[in-house]
């Protein structure tokens, strides 16, 4: 048997700033905006299509409506452009509606617990330009229907939405991103944009956050109304934007979305500062005690163990992507001061008891529960990282044996060895998704083994429409499954992680009942629009945040691109491709461009190139050796010695080269003939 060098020399991989892969990006090129089509009309409407240009003119007699849609969910300020009237008590009204299910000429979909919106109503007296006012923009609809209740003609010749997501972007780069992401499977590239869209929409101006005026007064259960007033006027945060967890509703900042969306956004736009305005709203209502808030402003007071939590690893994200120690400092009392609010919440156990029961609606929160002990234990961890980073190691060593004993006791407490899955707590025999998940994604385990059979228990449960959270009755809950996707991909069952991602995130995208552009909050294991932890329906978010789990993790295990220190200064290159044959994918830091491209031939062979920052190190896991041959790894500025891998076997386990300099690689593997 021979082995022969095998020389490859890849082309340049191209900067993030040429958007490779634009195709895909959804959001929009103009803050204008137009329908695309006429959804339907009833009454005397004539030439309603007009109205999906600029130049329409479409006449509404007597009692008429029309809905239009956008395409795709989008948010903005709605203008009517009025060129004849029959007379001055003419009225137009304005519905919206981010699902074909709740479209009405009566209502719109509900910003509140209760009932449905109220109609945006023009009063037209004369010929002119209407506009709402700002605090009646809407967040999130992909259907406007407009209204003529009145005797009498109106005559309109168009209606226009202002784009007001992402508003410090300027309004020609608000497709302008900074990472992308493409494979061999259209659904899956599809579903990396949606979710990149559907933070751009739930980034918005916080000054314009839900007044959330009905919170607590009325509920679905006491009240079925369908004129409920809602206004976008509160001020949520500081600065020019947010990042919140709905583009409809709820428009507030909430910490456990974040650490779903703040990947998302990181790998797709880098849009650090609505991140930092975020957190920030969170730490400057800290109590004095360390609590941090359930949500933020105007939100009331309520206690989360898992929600004080996410804050804290919110922290840490924002470490480890930006690399920023000025911001860690700034907020580092503050942020011991929390951990040491949960710390003493630790009893005899060696495990927090939790005493409140907000999280992330689930039901049965109490007790020694294994997410919210996984998600401390998680957090400790971090805590002991950043605490290095900033020389404060005084307390390190009393965490380090804390985080031991949360591990040890769960495991000899909660542990179901014959199902290979986590009880909820001492009391129950139910097994969660968000805790079982969160148990390997924090490394709460202590084996491969239990990985691999909380990946398979998981699997299992699988419905139809996607992974059942079961603690939450009949839910599924896109962002406890944005966790189980990445327990699946640690468990190394890319297999599994892929086919949830078709399934649930498919249903999502392509369902007709949903935007076709963004991902919804959560929804029933039949596939009906009905959330369990919600009692009005209308109510459901159709773009949330937090649904979007699969952006990040196809860059990160998929494509493979992993940042193991502070901004990038120590990455990983580790792609995982299960049944796909292509993974394409880059994004920016503060510290620079990093990038992969992975491709396997049918025969076995590969090849892949991978970029990273000048100035940084890391290493690479190359693919699965499927055949006997070779493996060359190239740095293609020639400063640095070529690496020949010889294989042996064609059963070789995988191989990981590790002091590989930043700059641009190139790795080609080929079978050999023997």
């Amino acid at each position: 048997m021979r082995f022969q060098p095998i020389l490859f020399r890849a082309a340049l991989i191209a900067s993030a700033a040429a958007i490779p892969y634009d195709e895909y990006i959804l959001a929009p090129r103009s803050r204008t905006l137009h329908p695309v089509a006429v959804h339907n009309t009833n009454g005397s409407v004539i030439n309603p299509g007009s109205l999906t240009s600029s130049n329409g003119s479409s006449i509404f007699d007597g009692n008429a409506a029309t809905s239009y849609d956008f395409g795709i969910n989008v948010a903005g300020v709605v203008s009517l452009n009025i060129v004849s009237v029959s007379d001055s008590s003419q009225y137009v009204g304005v519905t919206f509606s981010e699902s074909s299910y709740w479209v009405s000429n009566a209502s719109s979909d509900a910003t509140a617990d209760a009932g449905k919106d109220e109609t945006l109503w023009f009063h037209v007296t004369a010929p002119g330009r209407y506009t709402a006012p700002r605090e009646k923009e809407r967040g999130g609809f992909r259907y406007m229907t407009l209204v003529h209740n009145s005797t009498g003609t109106i005559e309109i010749t168009s209606a226009e939405v202002h784009y007001t997501a992402m508003p410090h972007w300027e309004d020609d780069a608000i497709a302008n991103y900074t990472g992308y992401f493409h494979c061999d499977d259209e659904l899956l590239n599809r579903v990396w944009y949606a979710g990149a869209y559907t933070n751009q929409l739930c980034t918005i101006d916080p000054t314009h956050g839900d007044a959330l005026i009905h919170i607590r007064e009325i509920n679905s259960s006491v009240s079925d109304a369908t004129n409920v007033t809602w206004y976008y006027n509160t001020t949520i945060t500081n600065g020019t934007s947010s990042l919140v967890d709905g583009a409809k509703r709820d428009r507030l900042v909430w910490a456990g979305d974040m650490a779903i969306a703040v990947p998302g956004v990181v790998v797709s736009t880098n849009d650090v500062i609505s991140i930092e305005n975020s957190l920030n709203s969170l730490f400057d209502i800290q109590a004095t005690n360390g609590l941090l808030p359930y949500a933020g402003r105007p939100f009331p007071s309520v206690v989360s163990f898992t929600y004080h939590l996410y804050t804290l690893i919110g922290v840490a994200d924002h470490y480890l992507y930006t690399g920023d120690i000025a911001y860690l400092q700034s907020l580092w009392d503050q942020w011991k001061l929390a951990l040491s609010w949960s710390l003493s919440y630790i009893d005899s156990s060696g495990m927090m008891n939790v005493t409140s029961s907000a999280d992330w609606l689930r039901f049965g929160m109490g007790g020694h529960n294994i997410e919210a002990n996984a998600i401390l234990y998680y957090t400790i961890n971090h805590g002991i990282e950043l605490a290095a980073a900033l020389n404060d190691t005084a307390s390190i060593s009393n965490w380090t044996t804390i985080a031991e004993r949360i591990k040890t006791s769960a495991n000899e407490r909660l542990w179901n060895d014959e199902a290979g899955m986590y009880i909820d707590n001492e009391t129950t025999t139910l097994m969660p998704q968000d805790g079982n998940s969160w148990a390997v994604v924090a490394n709460l385990t202590v084996n491969a083994t239990q990985i691999q059979r909380i990946s398979s228990a998981l699997a299992d449960r699988w419905t139809p429409y996607g992974a059942p959270a079961l603690e939450a009755a009949d839910a599924i809950s896109p962002f406890i499954s944005g966790f189980e996707l990445q327990a699946h991909f640690l468990a190394e069952n890319t297999t599994a992680a892929l086919e949830l991602m078709r399934l649930q995130w498919g249903f999502m995208l392509d369902d007709p009942r949903m935007t076709n552009s963004t991902f919804i909050e959560g929804y029933s294991t039949t596939g009906e629009l009905h959330y369990a932890p919600y009692l009005n329906d209308a109510r459901i978010s159709h773009a949330h945040g937090w649904a979007t789990g699969p952006t990040s993790s196809l860059t990160f295990y998929v494509a493979g691109i992993q940042l193991l220190s502070a901004g990038g200064k120590t990455w990983r290159i580790a792609p995982s491709l299960g049944d796909l044959k292509i993974a394409d994918a880059g994004f920016s830091t503060d510290i620079g461009f990093f990038s992969a491209k992975t491709q396997i031939g049918d025969d076995g062979a590969w090849s892949m190139e991978f970029e990273a920052p000048q100035g940084t190190n890391g290493e690479v896991k190359l693919l699965e050796l499927g055949c006997i041959g070779k493996v060359l790894l190239e740095e293609q500025e020639g400063n640095f010695e070529d690496v020949l891998v010889e294989v042996q076997a064609a059963d070789s386990g995988p191989v990981t080269l590790s002091g590989l300099p930043g700059g641009k690689w190139s790795a080609r593997y080929e079978c050999v003939s023997l």
